[in-house]
């Protein structure tokens, strides 16, 4: 048997997600602005068809979760978090699914926790790899953004197949049909884990 260590990084990692996921859960976006980056997770409550498995789990799992770094971190910067940053992170994700045809807004909650910087990272990807969220592993997309005029040559991206309405997304080229994306979907999620 292993000795317990407190400080060895998976133990760290699964202190910050408990303190998200004990979190309240709130609408998306939450009611009120707040400062700070951090982790988020968010679920759905709704009745798509492709995500019945999903919802019918107990308890229900985020179909996304996420980061929000400070402001000048991917440039060696902002080892504190002084804006908005997880504030304007879900409030970004809530347009994208206000534009999108097929799924509502109101169906949609998070829960976030401003986190010490130097944790954010570590503990997003322990949520990816513990929770394996739909947007994160099966249908991807949906944190993208407008990829700009000079690079429209990209595909778009699944989400965008799932669930039409980003404008700047209509632009790019789909590799697969609609119904394709929703049978993967439904594989990923009847999966044995």
């Amino acid at each position: 048997m292993q000795a317990y260590d407190p400080l060895d990084y998976e133990n760290l990692a699964r202190s910050v997600v408990d303190a998200l996921l004990t979190a309240e859960e709130e609408s998306l976006p939450p009611s009120g602005t707040f400062e700070g980056a951090g982790v988020y997770a968010i679920y759905y409550h709704g009745d798509f068809e492709g995500y019945y498995t999903l919802v019918k789990t107990d308890p229900l799992p985020p179909i996304y979760v996420g980061k929000a770094d400070p402001t000048g971190a991917r440039k060696g910067g902002g080892r504190v978090a002084t804006g908005r940053e997880l504030y304007q992170r879900l409030t970004q994700h809530s347009k994208s699914i206000s534009q999108a045809e097929n799924i509502q807004l109101a169906d949609f909650t998070c829960r976030y926790l401003v986190v010490v910087p130097v944790w954010i990272t570590l503990a997003e990807r322990f949520l990816v790899e513990h929770y394996k969220p739909v947007w994160n592993v099966a249908i991807d997309g949906f944190g993208n953004h407008d990829p700009g005029a000079g690079r429209r040559a990209m595909k778009r991206p699944r989400w965008d197949i799932l669930h039409p309405g980003r404008p700047w997304a209509a632009t790019l080229t789909a590799d697969d049909p609609f119904e394709q994306v929703l049978q993967s979907l439904r594989q990923f999620l009847n999966r044995k884990p």
